[in-house]
């Protein structure tokens, strides 16, 4: 459908090659988009690559490593132009905050929150000269609300969610769109295993979620194409929990 399509588009995807980016990129690619995925392992990023066909390509870059933003975006936009940015790449910690070092916070806030700044400061250099684009920020529910022993990620995290806003105020009028998505209790391998050893947050986790089961990375891919695509024009600065309820439930 032309309303959910993104023909002619190229989407920029960072940690693309597995888990919810690659599935991203796979909707992406579907809705008519040619994709560029980093990441810091180059065989993950050439194995999803070779999957995805002739609309992808790869960059090997890690988030936080900034000095290498301007060089990266340049490069990608003497190509062809960046007109969706999806900053997906992110680091977890979980440990009580009493143990927490302040190296270990750095670290993610390296990843979740500086890096992702600086990228999307960058992409946004060229789409504001071309009066358009769009950032999709994937946060998580630890901006949302409390989860014990996750301090470093969820200041990085509810960092991002306080950009959605900020950045979609400054950059809206000149035509680029910022928002965000929130995923809830996604069903992936190393999910599965956490929940299948701990019966009782399983059964915690699906009390609180109303519709009862744990989402998809299919399910965030096509929330990022809905919020990418011309359906969501008119719609910017928002932060979208794809979370099956968990958020509003009790």
């Amino acid at each position: 459908m032309e309303l959910f399509g993104l023909q002619g588009k190229h989407a920029l995807i960072t940690g693309g090659g597995s888990g919810i980016g690659r599935s991203i990129a796979g909707v992406f690619v579907d809705a008519g988009a040619q994709v560029t995925l980093t990441g810091r392992n180059e065989a993950t990023l050439r194995s999803a690559v070779d999957e995805l066909g002739p609309q992808a390509t790869y960059a090997v870059h890690d988030v936080t490593d900034t000095q290498k933003t301007v060089t990266l975006v340049q490069e990608l936009e003497s190509r062809r132009p960046v007109d969706i940015l999806v900053n997906n790449a992110g680091r977890h910690d979980k440990r009580p905050t009493l143990e927490t070092t302040d190296e270990q916070i750095r670290e993610i806030i390296d990843t979740n929150l500086l890096g992702v700044l600086s990228l999307s400061r960058e992409c946004a250099r060229y789409m504001v000269s071309r009066s358009g684009g769009s950032i999709l920020m994937v946060l998580s529910m630890a901006s949302l609300f409390g989860i014990p022993q996750v301090a470093a990620y969820t200041a990085a995290k509810s960092g991002l969610a306080g950009l959605v806003r900020q950045l979609a105020v400054e950059w809206g009028p000149r035509g680029v769109r910022v928002n965000g998505i929130a995923p809830g209790f996604i069903d992936t391998a190393m999910s599965r295993k956490a929940l299948d050893n701990d019966p009782a947050r399983k059964e915690r986790v699906l009390t609180r979620t109303p519709l009862g089961r744990l989402g998809t990375v299919q399910e965030i891919a096509e929330s990022a194409l809905f919020l990418s695509s011309p359906a969501a024009g008119f719609i910017t600065g928002v932060i979208l929990p794809v979370d099956g309820g968990a958020a509003i439930g009790f």
